[in-house]
């Protein structure tokens, strides 16, 4: 954990997709029959993403639909999980692998010494345990310690070509109310991740999951708030795992695919917010799940930005402007007065046809937001589909 941080708090968050199984999920057996939209909008996709609702009485994004995941904990980088991950201190990364991208592109989250901050655990391993995943949902992204032989370690001179690992099984090895009293005991106290791991004789599948972004909460247009340096991951699970939630942070659970969960926000049932909906976006690209996971292992260590979004606010529109637009400041002040809003006069048509590059979130309301994007992706990532794209993401997915 990187206590220097002044303005923000690290954050690890994973994007879960599994493959589908022959039942309903838990929203469809609340509500009863489905709506023939709802069916369509599933229909295109063979997997679907785990999204967690947070309390209303949160101090961040209250009753917001988000991804699982949270806040970075000291004892995520203790020195205890050397003995856990003892078969892999001495692979790269602990054979997550080592991402190519030059290191002083590298987001600082990723880039940062942790050794130099008292901890021997890289930040790729702390951030990948995902303890507070287990918290919020009750699903542990494990290994059984007998099965760590079969684990796919990544060197040095490992080659993107090389066929991707097996969708990840989740181990079906501990009783539900076994890990429903460690469950507890980790809500209580985060160290007691750390024992759980070694009574129960598992290791935290961090192979299991592939770096995808790295999003930073921008100035609030709305006065000051929490921030966060979130690292994304993604994650595909062959079948869908049994799903909790605390009632405390998280209310409600839902697995949808993609492109209804995007159907379900533009209609106003629930509300994501920008990050959520531009990666369900690019997601949109790969209705199939060993396509997904085929792009997410292919391109896991070649890096990615750090993105931190700059408000704009029009007279018919605001807007999230992202690196790469043309309107984004050549310096941005991360302080806390500062990366905050801009102003202009302009309409949304003005501005549109005033940048030559594109890489915008723009809206009317916290409903109607839509991502314009003209440029490249780095990093051999994937844009977003938007607009009438996402109905026929089947269509419109891109060669991976």
């Amino acid at each position: 954990m990187n206590t220097a941080l002044k303005h923000w708090r690290e954050a690890a968050t994973v994007i879960l997709a599994a493959g589908l199984r022959h039942a309903q999920s838990a929203d469809s057996l609340k509500t009863g029959l489905e709506k023939v939209s709802d069916i369509a909008h599933r229909s295109a996709f063979d997997y679907q993403v785990l999204l967690l609702k947070r309390s209303g009485s949160s101090g961040f994004m209250p009753n917001a639909y988000v991804f699982p995941g949270g806040l970075a904990d000291a004892s995520d980088f203790s020195s205890d999980w050397q003995e856990v991950f003892q078969s892999f201190t001495k692979a790269p990364n602990y054979g997550i692998g080592v991402v190519k991208q030059p290191p002083e592109t590298r987001p600082p989250i990723f880039a940062t010494d942790r050794a130099q901050l008292g901890s021997p655990i890289p930040g790729d391993v702390a951030f990948r345990i995902l303890r507070e995943t287990f918290e919020e949902s009750g699903v542990l992204l494990a290994v059984p310690k007998h099965e760590e032989s079969g684990i796919r370690v990544r060197t040095d001179d490992a080659r993107d070509s090389d066929p991707q690992p097996t969708l990840t099984t989740l181990s079906g090895l501990w009783d539900r109310d076994v890990l429903s009293k460690w469950r507890s005991l980790v809500v209580s106290d985060s160290a007691n991740f750390i024992k759980m791991c070694k009574e129960l004789q598992c290791l935290p599948n961090i192979w299991a999951l592939h770096e995808w972004g790295n999003w930073l909460t921008p100035i609030s247009m709305h006065g000051k708030q929490r921030r966060y340096d979130t690292a994304f991951y993604i994650c595909c699970l062959r079948d869908t795992p049994h799903t909790l939630h605390d009632e405390k942070e998280i209310v409600h659970f839902r697995w949808s695919s993609p492109s209804e969960v995007l159907h379900s926000y533009k209609s106003k049932e629930i509300w994501i917010a920008p990050p959520q909906f531009y990666e369900l976006g690019r997601m949109c690209r790969c209705p199939a799940l060993a396509d997904l996971h085929r792009f997410a292992w292919q391109r896991s260590l070649g890096g990615c930005e750090q993105w931190l979004p700059v408000h704009l606010v029009a007279p018919d529109c605001f807007a999230s402007i992202l690196p790469g637009d043309a309107l984004y400041p050549e310096k941005v002040d991360r302080s806390v007065k500062g990366g905050g809003v801009m102003k202009t006069e302009k309409s949304l048509e003005e501005l549109q046809q005033d940048s030559a590059n594109l890489h915008r979130i723009v809206g009317q309301d916290p409903y109607s937001i839509t991502v314009r994007m003209n440029i490249t992706p780095k990093y051999n990532h994937l844009s977003p589909l938007f607009g009438t794209d996402v109905d026929n993401p089947s269509k419109n997915h891109s060669k991976l």
